[in-house]
């Protein structure tokens, strides 16, 4: 990790282009835009590279997987590399036949595959039917030690999960990527309430990504972007995003914010993991 305790951090949140290509391209710039202001850390929406083919139950969405390393990683490795950025790339896997995931991997600033995130909370309701699509994660809660720091991945309905998000505060995390497609509705009051807390809570920095618009041939999701870094005391870092256009959000994250957190709550201290057994029980 720099010395500098200071990073600048960017998330891209934005509307489904049509095709896989155009969305890479898209996303290419706005990562060139963010090293451009000086961006050391970018992360994407939820399967960034496709529309949220879940509001439907149809196999030939199955298409849209891929391998890692794969065509998608390699187009984002060699761009770390030449912008010197950390990236976090979330990507619908294909591990085999069968076996597909919800991932996110991340890329250390000098192009290497730190390694992925499966998400693990997989909903299966009217508009999400990941089920269909994804297996349950299987890779723990991995923290990757990047160029700027250690730096987490929990995946949008994970978040309503506090478990993953202890997970990551306990093996390290400063900074959590929460990539989502979360549509106007039911859940939208809980968008800027649950990552604050859980923020709070694990005494970390929240990014959370929410795509924007109606993607029409997949369904009627209208997704409300408002994506925003969050801070350890649970404040908005900068103005929240757009609900409606395609936004690149760059931000100054303070690390050194956590240990002075930290050592003010010590939740960590105080923990009580011996009395704790029953929360695991099914």
């Amino acid at each position: 990790m720099s010395e500098n305790e200071t990073v600048r951090a960017a998330i891209v949140q934005t509307r489904w282009t049509g095709d896989r290509d155009t969305m890479i391209a898209a996303h290419v710039d706005y990562a060139r835009e963010a090293a451009l202001q000086g961006a050391q850390i970018i992360g994407f929406q939820e399967v960034f590279n496709a529309p949220y083919f879940c509001q439907v139950q149809e196999q030939k969405y199955y298409s849209f997987a891929e391998e890692i390393p794969g065509p998608t990683t390699d187009t984002f490795r060699a761009l770390a590399r030449e912008l010197s950025m950390v990236m976090v790339v979330p990507i619908y896997e294909r591990e085999q036949g069968g076996f597909l995931y919800n991932t996110a991997v991340v890329i250390d600033a000098d192009g290497t595959l730190l390694g992925k995130y499966r998400k693990h909370h997989i909903p299966q309701l009217p508009g999400f039917w990941e089920k269909f699509y994804f297996r349950p994660g299987n890779l723990g809660w991995p923290v990757f030690d990047t160029a700027v720091g250690k730096v987490g991945v929990y995946i949008c309905y994970d978040r309503h999960f506090p478990e993953g998000w202890r997970a990551l505060g306990l093996a390290g995390a400063q900074i959590v990527y929460n990539p989502s497609a979360t549509s106007r509705g039911l859940s939208s009051y809980l968008w800027k309430l649950e990552q604050p807390a859980s923020a709070v809570a694990n005494e970390y920095f929240v990014a959370a990504i929410n795509r924007v618009g109606i993607e029409d041939e997949y369904g009627d999701n209208d997704f409300y972007g408002t994506s925003y870094f969050v801070d350890p005391e649970g404040k908005f870092v900068g103005e929240v995003g757009s609900d409606s256009e395609p936004e690149l959000i760059v931000r100054d994250l303070d690390l050194g914010l956590i240990e002075t957190v930290r050592n003010r709550w010590a939740f960590y201290r105080d923990r009580r993991p011996d009395a704790y057994g029953p929360l695991t029980a099914p």
